[in-house]
C-alpha cells in the first residue's frame, strides 16, 4: 500500500522497513519489538490493534503521502538524502573503484570519482544525472 512512500523515505535516508505482504499482527509486534512507527492507509488498522506508534496516511499519491509526513514529522529532507539503499533500506557505505569496477558502466566509471555501495544487496550507487531528477522530484512534491 505504501511502497512508494517507502522508498521515498528511503532516499531522504530514514530507516524505513517495508513488506508487501505482511499480517497485521506481525507488523504489530515487529513494530513494537524494533520501536518502529507503523504508517498505514488501513483504517482498520487502528481500530483491531492499540499501537502507541501508528500513525494512518490520508494521502492517496506518493508525493502528497510524502508532504503529509514531511509536515508531521518535520523530517529533514536535506542532510540525510542519499544515505541510505532506496531497494532494502541498509546505510550506504563509501566505495572505492577497484570495490565497483565490475557492477557499474564503463563510462560511470570514466564520469565519476565517488561512489557508495548498499552491503546489504550490493547495489552501486553514484552522482548521476538521476540525482538532480530525484532532488527536484521531492522539491515538487514538497511543494518548494
Amino acid at each position: 500500500m505504501l511502497g512508494r512512500l517507502a522508498r521515498w523515505l528511503r532516499l531522504l535516508g530514514y530507516d524505513t522497513s517495508y513488506e508487501a505482504h505482511v499480517e497485521d499482527a506481525s507488523l504489530v509486534r515487529r513494530a513494537i519489538q524494533e520501536e518502529r512507527v507503523i504508517l498505514t492507509r488501513d483504517r482498520a488498522l487502528p481500530e483491531e490493534f492499540r499501537v502507541p506508534a501508528l500513525v494512518l496516511v490520508e494521502a492517496e499519491r506518493p508525493e502528497e503521502q510524502l508532504r503529509e509526513l514531511v509536515t508531521r514529522f518535520q523530517l529533514d529532507t536535506e542532510g540525510r538524502l542519499f544515505t541510505r539503499c532506496s531497494l532494502c533500506n541498509a546505510k550506504l557505505e563509501p566505495a572505492s573503484r577497484e570495490q565497483i569496477t565490475e557492477r557499474v558502466p564503463a563510462r560511470v566509471l570514466r564520469d565519476h570519482d565517488h561512489f557508495k555501495r548498499c552491503p546489504g544487496c550490493g547495489r552501486v550507487y553514484w552522482e548521476g544525472s538521476h540525482v538532480d531528477r530525484i532532488r527536484n522530484a521531492i522539491q515538487r512534491a514538497l511543494g518548494s
